[in-house]
């Protein structure tokens, strides 16, 4: 796969990257496109291309990985606070198609941060609209349990 993918390069050592971190299934390792100081990504080492085809022994690797190192991104870096994003699909930004969550130190030195958010927070929504979507939702994974 090191071959098709920018991150199964990195894995393997083919391309470059700055390891942060690594262990039996998870690598980590400094964002070359920061949205603030120190943020950095977490990947499996076994390819999966989004969050719809990573197992959940591999996601689960990730997300106790990231959790480790965004407690090191506070105290190690002073950081004000951490976002975790994962972009799953062209139109939701996914740029390498390798499962990877962005760990985003934030902070409130803005020189630091040069990350916005793409909507504003707090704006509510159409309340018919949120309860068919999440009825629709609900019902389609009850179903799915059966």
């Amino acid at each position: 796969m090191a071959d098709e993918c920018l991150f199964c390069g990195i894995i393997s050592g083919a391309v470059p990257s700055v390891r942060v971190s690594e262990d039996a299934e998870t690598y980590a390792f400094m964002d070359i496109n920061p949205g603030s100081d120190g943020h950095l990504l977490v990947v499996p080492k076994r390819h999966s291309r989004d969050l719809l085809e990573i197992p959940a022994d591999d996601l689960g690797a990730v997300a106790v990985a990231a959790q480790r190192i965004a407690k090191a991104v506070v105290s190690e870096l002073g950081a004000d606070g951490v976002n975790l994003l994962n972009c799953c699909g062209a139109h939701a930004w996914q740029t390498e198609f390798h499962f990877h969550l962005h760990v985003i130190p934030r902070y409130a030195d803005k020189s630091k941060d040069g990350l916005r958010l793409p909507w504003a927070p707090g704006v509510r929504g159409d309340m018919r609209t949120i309860t068919a979507l999440g009825n629709t939702l609900c019902a389609a994974l009850a179903a799915k349990e059966m």
